[in-house]
């Protein structure tokens, strides 16, 4: 498939076949995917073929094979254009994303309690493929509260301040949460996972802010040189994974019935308003704000851990989904549209003045958090004005090997003793687990970085780099 280079950070692929609009990738050329290997610019092309997409599918820096939509793609369609929702566009771990605090302590004063501290995080934070959580909810009713309220909830049980709230994305909860379409099975999957970590990708990790580039975005978000963080990755889990699994099932039966075709099954959809579209993003939701309240376990574990061992507090800095669909207001062709933005392994990343920033944050954009692989830097960026893509960008590195070649290249005892060996000290749930996230398995998250800040769709803000790590 032929893409043609628009500039040293954008390629564009034009549209043939059932092509609706082009496709363009957000990436330099050594960040491609090698089309021998991996089918993500395939993929890219045939999400520009749904119903009612506009402006183009797009691909960040970071984009790799995924289920239907690539990894890091994003697309839009019009709602009142027979545009559609698609679960594939949004993923398995449904509203997986990223939380960071910030701590009122410096990487010169670590060394003494890092140990002391990593150790009471090991304790504090389940991880691993187990059931085990934070919050043990025992009812469905109370999990249904889980489901509409989120970190709302959360902090209304006592998990957390108001601050928190503020600073997460939504005010902590997405509002057309329907826990009636979430199966039983769902259901059974979620209850008791509440505030734990999972596995694969996700982390706890402590961080120390290692270099910033905006020095008033970074004070507005409440970063400082040298200031230790604390930066957690997950998402709704098991419920997520099954509400995803019953929805496919459902818009496979049913796109005959809207006249819908697509090339790949994996992208079966349905119109937004159509029954099936609304039981689908009710569900999505539901698992949205089970994702929020997640994380939200997750990082008052952490501070209730900071507070015990050191005596330091922490600080939310913001808290973003990664995976989702939402219904947004953009101009395309000159004309505001309502439009279903499908965002999956890719962040929504807000300009100076959105209306939906909270007020001490609308003079600099929304903190954009972008977690590196183990041992590498992640970032904190900000959105920008007039960024292309509907205001996202990208989600992380983003791999380069299966989690069987990552765990053929590497032991993880290995990998742990190297990494020690870095100053990083690491508490991990399986040897396996530690090899399948090794460093060698994704792409290099400064050069991912770097494309999307060249291709417009962001800004760089302060780089982090790990002292601690807490795996799956």
């Amino acid at each position: 498939m032929e893409l043609v280079e628009e500039s040293p950070y954008r390629f564009r692929i034009d549209p043939h076949g059932d092509m609706r609009v082009p496709g363009v990738v957000f990436a330099s050329r050594s960040l491609l995917p090698d089309v021998t290997a991996d089918k993500a610019i395939e993929q890219v092309a045939n999400v520009a073929t749904l119903p009612g997409i506009v402006e183009a599918s797009y691909a960040m820096p970071d984009v790799h094979w995924g289920y239907g939509f690539p990894i890091g793609g994003v697309a839009a369609t019009d709602v009142a254009a027979d545009g559609v929702v698609s679960p594939g566009g949004v993923g398995f771990d449904i509203s997986c994303g990223v939380r960071l605090l910030a701590a009122d302590l410096d990487r010169a004063e670590l060394p003494r309690v890092r140990e002391r501290l990593m150790d009471g995080l090991d304790t504090a934070v389940p991880r691993g493929m187990a059931r085990g959580a934070v919050w043990k909810i025992d009812d469905r009713a109370q999990l249904n509260e889980v489901l509409l309220g989120g970190s709302r909830y959360a902090v209304e049980q006592g998990h957390g301040v108001e601050r928190d709230l503020t600073r997460c994305e939504d005010h902590g909860a997405v509002s057309d949460a329907d826990p009636d379409q979430v199966s039983d099975r769902a259901v059974q999957r979620g209850q008791g996972q509440v505030g734990s970590l999972g596995s694969g990708n996700h982390f706890l990790e402590v961080q120390a802010v290692d270099h910033v580039y905006d020095d008033d975005a970074a004070e507005a978000f409440g970063l400082r040189p040298g200031q230790i963080c604390v930066m957690v990755h997950s998402g709704s889990r098991g419920m997520g994974h099954q509400i995803c699994t019953d929805h496919v099932r459902v818009m496979e039966r049913v796109m005959p019935r809207y006249g819908i075709d697509v090339p790949d099954r994996q992208l079966a959809c349905a119109p937004v308003f159509s029954p099936e579209g609304r039981a689908y993003l009710g569900a999505m939701a539901a698992a949205a704000n089970y994702a929020r309240a997640n994380r939200q376990l997750l990082g008052e574990a952490a501070r209730r851990v900071f507070e015990r061992t050191v005596g330091r507090r922490l600080d939310l800095v913001y808290d973003v989904s990664h995976n989702l669909a939402k219904i947004e207001s953009h101009r395309v062709d000159g004309a505001d549209r309502q439009l279903c933005v499908h965002r999956k392994g890719a962040t929504r990343a807000l300009p100076p003045g959105h209306p939906d920033l909270p007020a001490d944050l609308a003079g600099v954009g929304q903190p954009v958090l972008i977690p590196g692989s183990m041992g590498t830097p992640s970032y904190v960026l900000t959105g920008v004005a007039g960024a292309p893509a509907f205001a996202s960008t990208c989600h992380g590195a983003g791999r380069a090997q299966s989690r069987t070649q990552a765990a053929k290249s590497v032991r993880g005892k290995d990998l742990r003793d190297q990494l020690e060996a870095q100053n990083i000290s690491v508490r991990g749930a399986s040897m396996r687990g530690l090899a399948e996230e090794t460093p060698q398995a994704y792409k290099d998250v400064s050069a991912v970085v770097g494309s999307a800040e060249g291709g417009g769709l962001c800004r760089r803000v302060a780089r982090l780099v790990p002292v601690g790590v807490v795996k799956g």
